[in-house]
């Protein structure tokens, strides 16, 4: 299913608002009910006021009613095995667990599965704050 989900991230990065940068980026995710949100990144002439495509992407999926996120896919323009900023590395794992799977894509589709774990051991988490 991990193709799928590339590929609704590759059709996100296609609709990038990227004029400053000109670095393209998509991203997709997928529920456990199978719903797909995905996003693309979008910038400002307030450099770096835009933001990323996981931030789009995660702005359709609380507009969409949430749940548990099990799967990511992220794809650049021009960087094969884009991963996610630091800022949205911490934005992801605020839904999803360490072992969400993390799709890492290049033009073709997926080239490396990690999980957020991977990315993010020792990332802050909400359930620290209660």
């Amino acid at each position: 299913m991990s193709h799928d989900l590339y590929l609704a991230a590759r059709d996100a990065m296609a609709k990038a608002y990227a004029p400053y940068s000109k670095f393209p980026v998509g991203a997709a995710l997928r529920t456990e009910d199978g719903r797909v949100f995905a996003g693309a990144n979008i910038e400002v002439a307030s450099y770096p006021e835009g933001w990323c495509a996981e931030t789009t992407a995660l702005g359709h999926y609380i507009m969409g009613g949430g749940g548990r996120i099990t799967e990511i896919a992220v794809v650049a323009e021009r960087m094969a095995r884009c991963t996610p900023c630091g800022g949205c590395r911490q934005r992801l794992a605020e839904f999803t667990r360490p072992d969400t799977k993390l799709y890492l894509c290049d033009e073709t589709g997926v080239v490396e599965t990690v999980t957020m774990g991977d990315m993010l051991p020792y990332g802050f988490r909400g359930d620290m704050l209660k």
